[in-house]
């Protein structure tokens, strides 16, 4: 079936094409882009008064399937990310079993296959179990269709491993995703080390813990002239570290989630675990930093971090409770409030960074993130002035866990659509 989308103001960060302008999606691909068009065989959208962009992608994404499906699972996170206008979605290894073989990347390839129409791109782990120990097998998890390697919230202790990943990874095409901190330095803390650890009489999770790291896969990237990518990034300093590397021409890139270019620690005050997230909010000097360097381009990508639990779950005391929050469904409204709006970032940026840069890093190629005639037909079609209150009630994930409800937004999906057939219309 065609879709022809008329009307619409285009944001295409490629550079191809701006202004009003109609999208004619036929068989999966973008086949006309001009003023005027008509079809009388097309499904029409009257996108008058909305922007029109490539689908967002979210490469970093829990959805806790197999094995923790009580909190998410294949089929529900693909609901909610369609409805977050995201089209594509690179999804963790930290399941039960982890994937860390081509079974795994198996089940999950099948199972989105029966979802709503979202793209689910497996990332397998480096290490097998995701222990640190023995490394995977690049080779088959490649021909199995991983996009990308990462042993997720388990950092990668063993320097010797993680040069070896990386020098491997990268001569299959498979950039190492790589959450940085010095697990000797924050395992069982849950909340940043500063004024809040001390008003809680809690052991803190200090940011050197995380720019040792990141200095480190930094220094190895350089070393080995291969491609490293850090996750979540949350602190002054190591952002400061990824703009000293990437001046040096190091093939270095990074992300961060709203949450820290928003929160602070002093959330933890308000909301308890509901803002207790890995790696930790931090002080304002941290969220600040964060906040210069998505400005200034030192952060390539905007991600959520997706990472649904229970209510149950979060319920349990801080310590006890697990760290995550949902962010597919709010991500988009939350960029767009607190950068677009607020004058950090034209919204051309912001949307490179939720669709091209993603595409770049994961090696996705073939136009993916850009409005080009021949690019697949995955658009995000969506309102960036209506207002709305967060409310976890109404999201499409199992999690509910989110610092986010209640507060004001600006900017909302109006419709998601997947190889040219709508898979969320608002």
């Amino acid at each position: 079936m065609k879709l022809l989308i008329q009307n619409g103001t285009i944001v295409d960060p490629a550079g191809g094409i701006s202004g009003q302008k109609d999208l004619l999606l036929d068989n999966g691909v973008i086949t006309m882009i001009g003023d005027h068009l008509s079809d009388t065989t097309a499904q029409v959208i009257d996108a008058a008064g909305l922007h029109v962009s490539a689908g967002l992608i979210d490469m970093h994404v829990h959805l806790r399937d197999p094995g923790l499906t009580h909190k998410e699972d294949i089929l529900t996170g693909s609901e909610a990310a369609a409805h977050g206008g995201f089209t594509t979605i690179a999804c963790m290894p930290n399941t039960k079993p982890v994937m860390d073989n081509p079974d795994t990347v198996a089940y999950v390839k099948k199972r989105a296959q029966h979802n709503c129409g979202v793209h689910v791109l497996p990332i397998g782990a480096v290490s097998i179990g995701e222990r640190g120990e023995q490394r995977t097998n690049f080779k088959d998890l490649k021909a199995a269709g991983v996009v990308a390697l990462s042993d997720d919230g388990m950092p990668i202790m063993n320097a010797n491993l993680m040069r070896d990943a990386l020098l491997r990874g990268n001569r299959r095409g498979l950039t190492v995703l790589s959450h940085c901190e010095d697990d000797t330095m924050v395992h069982g803390r849950g909340v940043n080390e500063g004024r809040v650890s001390r008003a809680l009489g809690m052991p803190g999770r200090p940011a050197i813990a995380e720019e040792l790291m990141v200095m480190r896969d930094a220094m190895l990237a350089e070393e080995t002239r291969t491609a490293v990518h850090i996750c979540h990034v949350s602190t002054a300093g190591s952002v400061n570290i990824i703009r000293q590397f990437k001046r040096k021409g190091v093939r270095i890139t990074c992300e961060t989630c709203p949450q820290y270019f928003i929160l602070t620690h002093e959330e933890i005050l308000r909301q308890g675990t509901m803002a207790k997230v890995n790696p930790p909010l931090r002080a304002t000097k941290d969220r600040d930093a964060i906040l210069a360097a998505v400005k200034d381009g030192t952060i390539d990508c905007l991600v959520t971090d997706h990472a649904p639990h229970s209510a149950e779950e979060k319920a349990l005391p801080l310590v006890a409770a697990p760290a995550g929050m949902v962010g597919l469904e709010t991500a988009l409204a939350l960029n767009l409030t607190y950068l677009y709006h607020a004058g950090v970032l034209p919204l051309e940026e912001v949307i490179a960074k939720m669709t091209l840069r993603p595409a770049e890093v994961l090696g996705l190629g073939g136009s993916v993130g850009m409005l080009a005639l021949g690019a697949p037909a995955d658009v995000t079609i969506f309102d960036v002035n209506e207002e709305w209150t967060v409310d976890p009630s109404d999201f499409r994930s199992k999690g509910r866990n989110t610092p986010f409800a209640g507060m004001q937004v600006k900017g909302r999906v109006r419709y998601t659509i997947a190889d040219g057939k709508i898979i969320y219309k608002a």
